[in-house]
């Protein structure tokens, strides 16, 4: 159970409304009045809680279980215990994502603007929109509708943020446009100058950073990640991408729709991560590259040239995994053969 002290379940639900909440299917003779007050894992659930199975390794342990209900692929849906409720699913992660979400929705804020907030005359705010202590907000400054800025946040002068945004404890925007329903969490700082110098013998000229950072819906970008304004072309964060904690994203970089970074991850100047692509921790990107659509790069990846759509790549310098696997493999024999007597 999640602790009340942070959580606040709206259970119960019947199975029924489980089902009707995922869009997972009844296994056959379950009891769609069957009602269960909680989520749980599959080692500690018990008789009134929900759990869900997605990774084969757990089979076990969900043939053991006490969970009184469980989302499920159906190829998998013989190894319940006898008395367990079973919802079906192509995709039970997912599925329990919305279930869980149905229990623990995310709170209302209520609309207030704390006393200590210093809100610039001229900025905009939305209906419903709820500003934590200490937060500044500067001159022209619109946000939407039933926006959250935490305690100590910074939005400077002109940004622009839709309906449904949050902005965490002590996290700073600036020369941005934001989309809807993005969630920028604490220390996230986005809209800083990028990193651009004419380098020379006679000393390092500031190139002037005279772009935006410009976030689509949906966008969630983690904990103390840096997103750096454009140096004339703006830095573009697509619909629905996820970014982890600690990610730096320079400027001019062109991030597709859904992707997702993982934490610590860096991305130099000018590349373009195009649609669906899933980069590992760690990794690093060189500048001025480009990554296709849907390619996957693994942790601690250093990445030196174009990604085809459709790849996997790992290592540094980074390879088709095919190919750096073979290249490991053969490094191995060498070895091996150099050690023998």
């Amino acid at each position: 159970m999640a602790d009340p002290r942070f959580f606040r379940n709206a259970g119960p639900f019947t199975l029924a409304r489980l089902a009707e909440l995922s869009g997972a299917e009844m296994a056959a003779g379950a009891d769609a009045e069957r009602s269960f007050d909680d989520v749980a894992p599959l080692d500690t659930a018990g008789p009134t809680q929900f759990s869900f199975l997605d990774n084969r390794r757990y089979v076990d342990q969900f043939a053991l279980s006490g969970a009184g209900g469980c989302v499920v692929h159906p190829s998998l849906a013989a190894r319940a215990p006898q008395d367990m409720a079973l919802l079906l699913s192509a995709d039970p992660y997912r599925a329990y994502a919305a279930i869980a979400a149905a229990f623990y929705p995310e709170p209302d804020c209520e609309a207030v603007i704390h006393p200590s907030a210093v809100v610039d005359g001229t900025a905009q705010l939305g209906p419903g929109c709820r500003v934590e202590a200490g937060a500044v907000i500067g001159a022209r400054v619109e946000l939407g509708a039933r926006c959250h800025i935490g305690p100590n946040a910074v939005i400077g002068e002109g940004v622009v943020m839709g309906d449904g945004c949050r902005l965490g404890a002590c996290a700073s925007v600036s020369h941005a446009i934001i989309g809807n329903r993005v969630s920028l969490y604490v220390g996230v700082r986005v809209g800083q100058d990028g990193f651009g110098f004419a380098m020379g013998p006679q000393g390092h000229r500031k190139v002037p950073q005279l772009g935006r950072v410009v976030i689509e819906d949906d966008v969630e970008i983690g904990a103390n990640s840096t997103i750096d304004r454009g140096a004339g072309p703006d830095t573009v964060i697509g619909q629905g991408t996820k970014i982890d904690n600690l990610v730096q994203i320079g400027h001019n970089v062109r991030i597709g729709r859904h992707c997702v970074i993982v934490s610590q991850v860096g991305i130099s100047g000018s590349s373009r991560v195009d649609d669906f692509v899933a980069i590992g921790g760690q990794a690093g990107l060189t500048g001025h590259l480009r990554v296709g659509t849907g390619a996957k790069i693994a942790a601690q990846s250093g990445v030196m040239r174009d990604v085809e759509a459709g790849t996997t790549i790992c290592g540094s310098p980074a390879l088709p995994v095919t190919e750096y696997w073979r290249q490991q493999a053969v490094l191995g024999q060498i070895a091996r053969k150099k050690g023998r007597p």
